[in-house]
């Protein structure tokens, strides 16, 4: 029997299996993987969705309501922090981050439902923003955000319109931040904490684009597609690679590539390799996109972050590095 239903879809996608497998053998690298996709599962059912399939790391499921599946998404960050190998000595791992990272995806919208299976357009979105997720992120629709009680809603922080693999129209994204019993940061939906008294910008340089940005050009997103705020134009380069977002006071790049995102900071020798990881970008420096910096022939950009305390930068604008 085939449906037409109005349903939150979710992704949900454990990264980090393959260095688990070679960190602690097939079996009990086996064990934590099928035990954290259960787990996940769980908190689904607990929460009033429906498991639709899971997908070797990971799985689908649907919600009736949009607040249940923002609630699911957060309870499975919490609980995967909790997740150890079972064996493993507590004394050496002790300190270290937790070896699944997870990532999670969410749309609202027309779904139908046909020999258990769901297909539309939310299903495509959800599944999409997995590839623009950083580490144990949670993204979300504007569908999905917009109905949500105010003290949810205010942990949304909105990424604008993002470009998705294989579909035309841009979709407004928005990153759940926080924990449920910790501060919040500023959000799309109001100030929760002060904003930086002196606004901030950030310049990227590539062969002939020299551009600043800053303010509501952000977040800036560096990649090979065209539809992306910052293109470069290389085949070792993601369609999305990289996302720069003004958060915290701070500037934070996240890694959304598949070859990784590099960092040398001016005046050090040492590279920073992200993989689906988040650093913070301070003074000046280079990034690798795609390929370490010892790689001559892979693209460099280099970045600069800048104070503006006269006037207020319209972005993005043109100069060059004094």
């Amino acid at each position: 029997m085939t449906q037409i239903l109005q349903r939150t879809v979710l992704f949900a996608d454990l990264r980090g299996s393959t260095a688990l497998y070679e960190t602690l053998g097939n079996t009990e690298a086996t064990t934590v993987v099928t035990r954290s996709v259960a787990l996940v599962g769980r908190i689904v059912t607990n929460h009033r969705g429906v498991v639709v399939k899971t997908l070797g790391d990971g799985l689908m499921a649907v919600f009736e309501n949009a607040a249940d599946a923002v609630l699911a998404a957060d309870e499975m960050h919490e609980s995967m922090d909790r997740i150890t190998p079972i064996g493993s000595n507590p004394i050496a791992t002790a300190g270290r981050s937790p070896v699944l990272k997870l990532q999670v995806g969410l749309a609202q919208g027309e779904v139908v439902e046909m020999s258990g299976d769901c297909f539309g357009d939310a299903v495509n979105v959800a599944a999409r923003l997995l590839d623009h997720a950083g580490d144990n992120e949670i993204l979300a629709t504007v569908n999905v955000v917009s109905p949500q009680p105010d003290e949810m809603r205010a942990r949304f922080r909105s990424l604008d319109r993002v470009q998705l693999r294989g579909r035309v129209e841009p979709v407004h994204v928005f990153l759940l931040e926080g924990r449920r019993f910790s501060d919040t940061a500023a959000t799309a939906y109001g100030e929760l904490m002060p904003a930086p008294t002196e606004p901030e910008g950030i310049r990227l340089v590539w062969l002939d684009q020299n551009r600043v940005y800053s303010g509501p050009s952000l977040p800036v997103v560096l990649g090979r597609s065209p539809q992306v705020t910052y293109c470069i134009d290389d085949s070792r380069v993601s369609r999305s690679h990289a996302r720069i977002d003004w958060h915290g006071g701070a500037f934070q790049l996240t890694d959304l590539s598949f070859n990784g995102t590099y960092v040398r900071f001016t005046g050090g020798s040492e590279i920073i390799s992200l993989r689906r990881g988040t650093c913070t970008l301070h003074g000046s420096g280079t990034l690798g996109l795609g390929a370490s910096l010892s790689d001559p022939t892979a693209p460099h950009v280099r970045f600069e972050v800048m104070r503006f305390s006269d006037t207020q930068p319209q972005s993005p604008v043109e100069f060059a590095f004094r």
